[in-house]
């Protein structure tokens, strides 16, 4: 074991050491979070420093049996990190008031934003992590990658639970357990950024109606700092024949993945690409191009299925050494939309948006335009 742990690291460390001194991104100064936002529910995270774990809980909630998604759900909650870290693995986990690991089939999703960095691709929130029932454990090469957090960085989390099962539930606990190395070591090389592209961009639900036969739906945006990407996957509904990334600018086809095999009803899971390896790491994309992802579906049904289509890619990205990823600009209207989203709410002002046009002007990387496409012509 030993020597194969050994063997692991002394094979990586080409690949390490040739980008960590060209690939390092500058942090932005994060703003700070108005005390609006402290009104808010509390997520606890804890730390487990010999398990380097942390743990990211939610408050509890009763599910009865047979209810579906018409239960009362765990309401949008802000924690803050305790410790200075690199993530590499996660897994989602459900816990009764006793304790006890309930199926993983309850949690129909877990989704966890920091509301002072913006995506990639869009002005609004960024999503550092997102968990459901089909996902399993994600990890990444703890060598070579890690996703930073800081010490009191804040975040809000959200989950949606149903029991179509004849049990009931009671205090159940939503929880997130991330495997982390602590700050100080020569490792992971790379300081990694959560990123995504969605056919339903810009704000919004995700999923939309699918039309019967043939359907294509794209959108494309431009990214807000040169990087490379490291890791790509896709997720589509049932009958999706292809999830597409593409260098719109050039005409090229960047990536594409096919739906491996799943039981009826259920979603197919697109294996992930890695853009990484011996001879050397990452798919350079361009903030002066425009960039699309695009979906293929074929419904067989003959009539239309309510939310059943969605296209999303996404996966880690690595900024260009002296790039800075740019701060949340939540005077911005899309930003506004997104997070009412995100919290459930809509209509007027929410709880804790009042007085965030403060913290406006603070990511001057801003500039995106994107268009949302909604036809079937080829790129």
């Amino acid at each position: 074991m030993r020597l194969r742990r050994a063997f692991v690291i002394v094979a990586a460390l080409p690949i390490g050491l040739a980008g960590y001194a060209a690939w390092s991104a500058v942090p932005e100064q994060r703003p700070v979070l108005p005390l609006a936002w402290t009104t808010l529910a509390r997520a606890s995270i804890t730390a487990d420093p010999k398990r380097r774990e942390l743990v990211l809980e939610l408050p509890p909630v009763d599910l009865p049996a047979g209810a579906g998604h018409h239960v009362l759900q765990p309401p949008a909650c802000l924690g803050e990190f305790p410790v200075n870290a690199s993530i590499y693995a996660f897994h989602a986990e459900l816990r009764d008031q006793d304790g006890r690991l309930l199926p993983v089939d309850l949690l129909h999703h877990l989704n966890v934003m920091d509301p002072a960095e913006r995506e990639l691709f869009l002005p609004i929130a960024r999503r550092i992590l997102a968990s459901g029932r089909e996902t399993g454990e994600i990890r990444f090469p703890w060598l070579l990658f890690g996703a930073r957090v800081r010490a009191g960085e804040r975040i809000i989390a959200n989950a949606m639970l149903h029991n179509p099962t004849p049990v009931s539930y009671r205090g159940v606990r939503v929880r997130l357990v991330l495997s982390y190395i602590p700050d100080g070591r020569l490792w992971p090389f790379f300081s990694v950024f959560p990123w995504q592209l969605d056919v339903a961009f810009p704000v919004g639900d995700k999923s939309f109606d699918l039309p019967p036969g043939h359907s294509v739906r794209s959108y494309e945006g431009s990214p807000s700092v040169d990087g490379k990407i490291v890791v790509i996957g896709g997720h589509m509904h049932e009958y999706g024949r292809t999830i597409e990334f593409w260098d719109a600018t050039l005409g090229k086809l960047l990536w594409h993945g096919e739906p491996a095999p799943a039981p009826r009803g259920e979603p197919s899971p697109v294996p992930l690409g890695r853009f990484y390896g011996l001879s050397g790491i990452g798919l350079p994309i361009m903030a002066s191009h425009r960039y699309r992802v695009r979906v293929i579906y074929e419904n067989p049904t003959g009539h239309t299925i309510a939310a059943g289509g969605m296209g999303v890619v996404g996966g880690l990205f690595i900024p260009r050494r002296g790039a800075v990823w740019p701060s949340a600009e939540p005077s911005n209207s899309l930003y506004q939309q997104d997070v009412r989203h995100f919290m459930g709410l809509t209509g007027g002002g929410i709880s804790g948006m009042e007085g965030m046009h403060g913290m406006g002007g603070m990511g001057g990387m801003g500039g995106m335009d994107s268009h949302a496409h909604d036809h079937g012509s080829t790129p």
